[in-house]
């Protein structure tokens, strides 16, 4: 082994509190971090030689490939990357993993139990079959992250194969208590559990992720050692380095229902008070032969440091602006059942999407995740409204956000564009996809989350 320190690269494009802590935790374990991103990062051929700038002995991939449109650049960012230095949580790897269909497909292949699922190209085929799941099952996109893009659903009514442009796929719901679904969550890295919880869904909902509001529980010590055991072996059949492995328990045993390479680490620390991080770091370090101190580790791994690390490179100015949405906008709004072409209103006031009930109907938009309140000046402390997932379609950009379903009939728009996918655009005010001018106002409500 050698005594230099290794410098490792955290491979991420976006400014999230895992990859401040990943590059925190390599400092503090007298290592040198380098946070690889649009600011500093380049790969050039050069006579035949192919090198990194900056230079780095080992990467650590955190890219996030489900919150992007176009997967497919990031995974060939990455890829080549992966050809050039060794790399944790591998391109090949990583693109199993975040296609959840692919990954019950191959955690089936080795014996892993995990929920009945069929996924179908075709409207015909997928429909064929859906009652073989029951009344009510799972409807997913193959690739969603923090619970979006998965609904619970009445299998009496048809679904579609795609959820705007993303495919789709129904799952058999495994659960064993009608009052309160949990799940666990177990975080691998190499070949340890570094720690382990049970996640709650929110009331008025059934999802558990933390992202949602879910309460968590730590199940370290006494997860049930079955659990332990496939969550390990899901690791590793995937070929990820580390992962946040779901499980949910059945009657008959556990199930597994995704494996993330990019799982977060807020709900497993507040659960557990046990950061990844520094696990993550050693890991990386060793795979190049670097020394690392156990002790350090375990000392480390009792702070959750995601403060801005030294080594964050300085925004550059840029010229990029962003794309211009109208005050009056035809849109594609996505359901379970359907899609079809609407307009929508611009309001930067509203702080949440909403959708009128007969279109919401005319989709599928649902089930109903939860409600929220709404205050307005004429109504004293506010009316509640069902809020449902939705993705809405414009110009070539998918967005999925919860959205607040309400009788708009009296509206001239059936959709109105709140801040969610507002911040994504600049609004040009003097732009109407009705061609009307004319000025047109709605009453401007806040809304607040119950």
């Amino acid at each position: 082994m050698s005594d230099e320190p290794v410098r490792v690269g955290v491979l991420s494009l976006h400014n999230s509190k895992e990859t401040k802590a990943i590059c925190n935790a390599v400092e503090d374990l007298g290592h040198e971090p380098v946070w690889l991103r649009e600011e500093n990062a380049a790969i050039s051929v050069e006579d035949g030689d192919v090198s990194v700038e900056p230079s780095v002995d080992v990467i650590a991939n955190r890219l996030l490939l489900s919150n992007t449109d176009q997967p497919a650049e990031l995974l060939g960012l990455a890829t080549t990357f992966e050809r050039i230095r060794p790399m944790l949580n591998d391109p090949d790897a990583v693109l199993a993993a975040i296609h959840k269909f692919a990954t019950a497909a191959t955690l089936a292949d080795w014996n892993i139990r995990v929920p009945d699922a069929l996924l179908a190209l075709s409207n015909d085929r997928l429909n064929q079959d859906r009652e073989r799941f029951g009344d009510v099952g799972v409807y997913k996109t193959a690739i969603g992250t923090h619970g979006g893009g998965t609904w619970k659903v009445d299998l009496t009514e048809r679904v579609n194969p795609k959820v705007g442009n993303r495919q789709a796929f129904l799952q058999q719901l495994i659960d064993r208590d009608d009052e309160k679904h949990r799940d666990l969550r177990v975080y691998v890295v190499g070949d340890e559990i570094v720690g382990s919880m049970y996640r709650y869904a929110p009331e008025g909902d059934w999802r558990t992720n933390v992202a949602l509001g879910g309460a968590v529980e730590d199940a370290t010590d006494d997860m049930p050692e079955e659990a332990a055991e496939t969550a390990l072996y899901a690791a590793e059949v995937m070929e990820l380095d580390y992962a946040g492995v779901d499980l949910v328990e059945g009657y008959d045993g556990w199930y597994v229902l995704e494996v993330n390479p990019t799982a977060g680490f807020k709900g497993l620390y507040k659960a557990t008070g046990t950061s990844p991080a520094p696990h993550i770091a050693r890991l990386a370090i060793e795979t190049v032969g670097g020394e690392v101190d156990d002790d350090a580790v375990d000392r480390i791994a009792g702070t959750l440091d995601d403060s801005r690390p030294a080594c964050a490179p300085v925004p550059q100015p840029t010229t990029s602006e962003q794309p211009d949405i109208g005050y009056i906008e035809e849109v594609v709004v996505t359901g379970t059942s359907g899609s079809t072409q609407a307009l929508a209103k611009s309001d930067t006031g509203a702080t949440r999407t909403s959708i009128d009930t007969q279109l919401a109907a005319e989709i599928g938009a649902g089930p109903i995740k939860s409600m929220t309140r709404v205050k307005s000046g004429s109504v004293k402390g506010g009316k509640a409204r069902p809020v449902v997932d939705l993705v809405i379609g414009i110009g070539g950009n998918q967005h999925t956000v919860t959205a607040s379903v309400e009788d708009r009939g009296h509206m001239e728009y059936p959709l109105l564009l709140g801040r969610d996918i507002l911040a994504d655009y600049r609004v040009d005010v003097r732009r109407r996809a009705d061609g009307d001018e004319a000025e047109r106002d709605e009453a401007g409500e806040i809304l607040e989350e119950e």
